[in-house]
């Protein structure tokens, strides 16, 4: 792995006693010399609130920034929220201002929100550079005067397992920049963010802010109490199975319908997400139906459950390619792991399988040159090779979907690709578009390895790949895991859905292609629809070569509801934001694969008008919020600084040099137009060359009495 020690610069962090009274509940000043410059640091409270109802969930996301030294800061805050989220609604408030943020184009949404900076006034711009990262950029950030962000946004919850699952992201983790295909040659004079190479458009990631702990034995160094969460739950039929194996909690029974769930220990460091699972007894259905009507349509969402039918008996022979990420962000707990689970799932191989064992970092190596059966002496030589494996060097995952792809499947066989990653990279639109390549009639299961895994990347890999995502925290057994997946592909799945609507006139049914249904899972399809009233749909497909049917009986609200022109009900925007989903996916999708051969450029206008027509942010908008008063009388004397990270729990120190190093230092190669955020600005580059040293921190904690050393 390349290792990044920067000689040049000679790095302190500090924890010092706050100077302001508004600071001191913060957790104190943190900041860093660089070369003899100090960099301060905003401080950061976060507060979550999941008010869930059945399998819907709306969340506010509080976000409270502090300025604790004697002059103004601009701060950006690199987060993450769940994939699926709907982000609809922004507030900012400062001093006794309340200010609700406008959704815009993302130029225009920059351009207002630097015309505000250089006037001296509070401003906050919230940018997606992907469904599941987000940068907040907090202007004229001034001492004793906190900015406090609400986001709200709303999902529906997946069914996994025949659990409901609620997962709230707490961190972003460390992103690894490909070297591979699509690099374009080093331009000779000074370029914008967006310079056209060939077929790559180059986007530049957002810098990854300085990461507390990375080379320290405490990563608790920042603040150990940054985030609150609660979650409110409704089921509307009994709960049960309510658990959360990433966190500690504390649960209160309301009725058996309802619970209110809260962090044992009331805060908590946000160095790992947050997952909450529960079933719901009684609910036998096999469809389910949520809709809503205003003055923008009728809008639906129909949920599928699978047919309860026998396993299969005689499994047909598998190609059975397991993948394993071995760079260095998966090195400690996340490699051992991915060998716990390849123990099981090599030994749950049925005697007429083959499989393979490719594992990759800066380039893929397989285990053999040839897929072999699945001997018990042969599976005894692969649980050696993969015992053997150690974790260090980049992410090349097209290197590995070209190892995986790139030889023709065993001759009766049924290739499954199962891969095991922590999706660590910054180059997800080009895996997309390589596996819509390459796959054929295979199919790939995306495991997740780590607390705060890219599941984002995960979740498109399996739909890309017409399997399904799961995850597996270090923590847990991974035995289980393989298991579970082992049971799950000998199930029987619900293959060629398709939906006769009858006279019920729908359109703008998302996803375009249904995907296939899994045993514990559940698919929903999102529409909108013109007819009120009572009719009978039915949904066809295909179970172990079976036709299946289900016949679904639907009432939709009557136009009377428009009336109301209620913009709170979560449909619509839910609805808006599967067409986004859908519309990104065949973007990054080749083109004469996409149906009717639709542009690129038509699908980008398709997304922009979604998210200006529902206030939602997507690629090509953003919210932007201004106050009225002008708060920094010297707008120019502001430093930029970065809200600093804690280290994802379980992630060790190496992977925080070369990840952020190439993340925060090359461009990004897409020609999907993933939105990344905009250049650095020269005040940000020392606080570049705090990343580039990170390995050579030393860290001290002043409080009010005194300097104590804690650690190095």
């Amino acid at each position: 792995m390349l290792k990044v020690i920067n000689h040049t610069a000679c790095l302190v962090l500090l924890l010092l006693a706050c100077s302001v009274a508004e600071a001191a509940d913060m957790g104190g000043t943190i900041e860093a010399l660089a070369d003899g410059k100090r960099i301060n640091f905003p401080l950061l409270k976060t507060e979550m609130l999941a008010k869930v109802k059945g399998d819907l969930v709306t969340v506010t996301v509080k976000q409270t920034f502090t300025n604790p030294t004697d002059k103004p800061l601009h701060a950006t805050y690199l987060f993450p929220l769940n994939q699926d989220a709907a982000v609809h609604k922004m507030v900012m408030e400062v001093g006794d201002e309340r200010v609700e943020a406008k959704i815009q184009r993302i130029e225009e949404a920059k351009a207002t929100f630097e015309h505000a900076k250089q006037q001296g006034k509070a401003a906050a711009l919230l940018t997606e550079h992907r469904p599941n990262m987000f940068t907040q950029d907090i202007a004229n950030l001034m001492p004793k005067l906190p900015v406090q962000v609400t986001l709200t946004y709303s999902q529906t919850l997946p069914k996994v397992d025949g659990h409901y699952e609620l997962v709230l992201p707490l961190v972003v983790g460390p992103r690894y920049q490909t070297a591979g295909a699509g690099i374009p040659p080093t331009p000779t004079a000074k370029v914008d963010s967006k310079t056209t190479y060939g077929q790559w458009e180059v986007e530049d990631l957002p810098a990854y802010p300085v990461v507390a702990g990375a080379g320290l034995n405490s990563p608790e160094i920042i603040d150990k109490d940054r985030v609150a969460i609660r979650v409110e739950l409704d089921g509307g039929l009994p709960i049960s199975e309510l658990s959360s194996k990433t966190h500690v909690i504390a649960e209160e029974n309301i009725s058996e319908n309802q619970r209110v769930v809260q962090l044992a220990k009331g805060k908590t460091i946000d160095n790992k997400d947050f997952v909450l699972r529960y079933r719901l007894s009684g609910n036998n259905t096999q469809a389910g139906l949520l809709a809503h009507q205003d003055e923008r349509g009728g809008f639906f969402s129909v949920q599928l459950e699978p047919p309860a039918v026998p396993a299969v008996k005689d499994i047909a022979a598998r190609e059975m390619v397991f993948v394993l990420d071995t760079s260095g962000s998966m090195d400690g707990e996340p490699i051992a792991a991915s060998k716990q689970f390849m123990t099981h799932a090599l030994h749950n191989l049925h005697p007429n399988d083959y499989f393979r064992i490719i594992h990759f970092s800066n380039n893929a190596e397989e285990f053999t040159a040839q897929p072999v059966a699945a001997t018990p002496e042969n599976i005894k030589q692969g649980l050696f090779y993969v015992d053997a494996l150690t974790a260090d060097g980049g992410t090349e995952i097209p290197t590995a979907i070209e190892q995986a792809f790139g030889k023709p499947a065993q001759q009766g066989t049924l290739r499954m690709v199962v891969f095991l990653t922590d999706g660590y990279i910054g180059n997800e639109a080009e895996v997309l578009t390589q596996i819509a390549e390459k796959i054929s009639d295979a199919r790939i299961y995306a495991l997740g390895v780590g607390t705060s895994v890219n599941r984002f990347l995960l979740e498109e890999i399996a739909i890309k790949g017409r399997g399904f995502a799961r995850f597996i925290d270090p923590t847990e057994k991974a035995d289980d895991v393989a298991i579970k997946l082992a049971s799950k592909l000998e199930s029987p799945v619900l293959t060629d859905i398709t939906v006769d609507w009858g006279d019920l006139q729908v359109s703008d049914i998302s996803p375009s292609k249904i995907p296939d249904l899994f045993a514990g899972g559940a698919v929903r399809i999102q529409g909108k629809y013109q007819q009120s009233g009572q009719h009978t749909i039915k949904v066809s497909g295909l179970v172990n070569g079976r036709k299946a049917e289900l016949p679904i009986t639907v009432n939709l609200p009557a136009n009377a509801d428009i009336n109301s022109s209620k913009h709170d009900d979560p449909i619509p925007v839910i609805w808006a934001r599967s067409q986004i989903a859908d519309a990104m996916r065949q973007i990054n999708t080749p083109s004469y694969m996409r149906p009717e051969g639709i542009a690129e450029n038509d699908l980008k206008d398709k997304v922009t008008k979604l998210g200006l027509d529902f206030s939602l942010t997507t690629q090509w908008t953003a919210f932007v919020a201004v106050s009225q008063k002008i708060v920094n009388q010297h707008p120019e004397q502001a430093e930029h600084s970065n809200v600093p990270l804690p280290m994802v729990k379980g992630v060790t120190e190496e992977a925080y040099g070369e990840s952020q190093q190439l993340a925060a230092t090359q461009p990004m190669m897409t020609a999907q137009h993933f939105s990344g955020g905009a250049t650095p600005e020269p005040s940000t580059i020392a606080g570049l060359m705090v990343m580039a040293a990170i390995g050579a921190w030393t860290v001290y904690r002043r409080k009010k009495h005194g300097m104590g050393y804690v650690g190095r």
